[in-house]
């Protein structure tokens, strides 16, 4: 084998080889992000804002749809950062969860209060340059 082609392998080894550790560093999921929280996939965007602090420990802290996330949890699986958290409003908590795949996050809440599971999605906040 030509000593360029070992080269291009060792290379793309050692790319391959960093992929589940970048895919499975928790703090990604920091930052600020747009939820879009429609019903059902055919109707308008329903945009609330998402804001989420990791600290070192997989404590999770933030807002959620105008309301303070409480005891969220974030952990890695299956290669990526994913998490859990409740917050709070005048029906009852709501339990949610979400894991980053790709650029966007893919959640689902479940009201215990007004008894409904909803998937949604959410993407990063881009700053104007």
């Amino acid at each position: 084998m030509h000593p360029l082609a070992h080269a291009a392998l060792l290379g793309i080894a050692l790319c391959a080889a960093t992929v589940p550790v970048l895919a499975q560093d928790k703090s990604t999921l920091a930052g600020n992000w747009t939820a879009d929280l429609r019903p059902e996939p055919q109707a308008p965007a329903y945009p609330k804002a998402m804001t989420l602090a990791v600290a070192a420990d997989g404590t999770l802290t933030g807002r959620f749809y105008e309301h303070e996330i409480e005891r969220g949890r974030v952990g890695a699986t299956n290669g990526r950062p994913c998490f859990a958290f409740r917050t709070q409003d005048g029906t009852g908590p709501y339990h949610s969860s979400g894991c980053l795949i790709g650029d966007r996050i893919e959640g689902q809440t479940w009201s215990e209060g007004r008894n409904f599971i909803l998937m949604w999605t959410a993407t990063r906040n881009v700053l104007p340059k």
